[in-house]
């Protein structure tokens, strides 16, 4: 899976993307905003280092999301 922020514009806040490995979008949510149903991709117990990899990560550069 891969994960990209998205810087917002005006009123629009920042949202990240997580794609799987052929680029489809399997998660798209606000970067203020803990992602709801973290299980369905794999991730539950990872929601610190998630959180993390989100403050840290910067906008418009995809990378492969490893946990």
């Amino acid at each position: 899976m891969y994960i990209i922020k998205v810087k917002g514009k005006a009123k629009i806040p920042d949202y990240i993307q997580i794609r799987d490995e052929n680029f489809v979008l399997v998660a798209y949510f606000r970067a203020d905003r803990p992602l709801k149903k973290i299980e369905k991709f794999g991730l539950e117990g990872k929601e610190a280092e998630l959180e993390q990899l989100i403050k840290e990560l910067p906008f418009g550069k995809l990378k492969k999301l490893s946990l």
